[in-house]
């Protein structure tokens, strides 16, 4: 990991207070919302998110509870959702405009609005809601097409990192990392999952080897669309798939055992979804001068589709695993998303031959 991705890991975690040092009030709130349901006692306000939008909620709330501490209003006596008020966060979205995008100060506002409805839902804040209005009204959001690239481009980064981990002196574990970034980035190419599950990859449940050839599998439950996402990875990658999980996998395991993550760090712990996201633009930038964060793999995937498979007008949503209209057979959904993740791969293999 390079000294720029770890100074920015360092700076978010500056900014945010662990839910352990959170006031009394706003974590037994939230700890209650966040209670599961179990058989015919029902769970908390927040028991229906998923884990993911549960853990990003109360990552925002960390952030604005780290600025009270830091402008010394932090009062650990409060009520649930007390210290949500007009001064502190005006001041917090004040703060936040000096140093993030129009984008993620109104998210992150959002997201603030939400955690407070959740833990205190007779708190009146229609001046929350006003100003989040506000808020997105000025949105700005920074243009992404001089960010998006083909995936041929993305493909032939991965590729070239995992020949040159094949070929270096360097040590072992730096060998290890550069072909488990290689494999990353062109796995993620032909495989534009969403980055919450391309972190969550375990072997022999969500990726799968079938008859010779490995699959990302996706449940219902772990999709933002709710429904099963299963997409062959290109038989090509066969070979490098394997040689990362016999030779470079157990390096990065450092002699740890008990975990299935296809993606570990270089601790041997599974890769996290912050530290993933960080890693990719920082190999993307590397290696093909462009800062390409995970979410703009899918766009680069529509991208390539559109531009040299234009005969195929609905692969691209099939490959994102969208619905192609307002009544679909669940059938109908897995064999889109498998063809087009096929034709993907066709037209890199055509682009690479030419």
């Amino acid at each position: 990991m390079t000294e720029s991705v770890k100074a920015s890991m360092r700076a978010r975690q500056v900014r945010s207070l662990p839910i352990a040092r959170w006031p009394a009030g706003d974590r037994v709130a939230w700890e209650a919302a966040c209670r599961p349901s179990v058989r015919l006692k029902r769970g908390g306000a927040a028991s229906h998110l998923r884990p993911v939008t549960q853990r990003g909620l109360a990552k925002h709330n960390s952030h604005f509870f780290h600025f009270l501490l830091r402008s010394g209003r932090l009062d650990m006596d409060a009520e649930g959702g007390a210290q949500v008020t007009p001064d502190n966060v005006a001041d917090y979205a004040s703060e936040l405009k000096d140093r993030v995008s129009s984008v993620t100060v109104y998210g992150s506002i959002q997201k603030l609005r939400r955690f407070v409805q959740l833990i205190a839902p007779h708190r009146d804040l229609d001046w929350l809601i006003a100003m989040e209005r506000e808020l997105y009204s000025d949105m700005r959001p920074h243009p992404k097409w001089d960010r998006v690239v083909y995936t041929q481009v993305l493909e032939e980064a991965g590729l070239s990192l995992i020949a040159e981990a094949e070929i270096s002196k360097r040590p072992k574990l730096t060998r290890a990392r550069m072909f488990r970034n290689g494999l990353m980035i062109v796995i993620l190419a032909h495989c534009p999952v969403r980055l919450k599950n391309y972190a969550a990859l375990e072997i022999d449940r969500s990726f799968v080897n079938v008859d010779g050839t490995w699959w990302i599998v996706l449940t219902a439950a772990e999709t933002k669309e709710k429904r099963e996402d299963e997409r062959p990875v290109p038989e090509e990658l066969t070979k490098s798939i394997e040689k990362y999980l016999r030779v470079y996998r157990p390096i990065l395991m450092r002699g740890k055992a008990g975990t299935r993550a296809l993606w570990l760090a270089v601790n041997g712990k599974p890769m996290s979804y912050a530290t993933m996201g960080e890693l990719i633009v920082e190999t993307t930038r590397m290696t093909i001068g462009v800062n390409v964060n995970p979410h703009l793999f899918r766009t680069a995937a529509v991208t390539t589709l559109a531009t040299y498979a234009g005969d195929e007008p609905h692969a691209g949503g099939a490959l994102l695993n969208h619905r192609p209209g307002p009544v679909t057979q669940e059938h109908y959904n897995r064999a889109s998303c498998i063809t087009a993740a096929r034709l993907l791969a066709a037209v890199n293999r055509r682009y690479r031959r030419s």
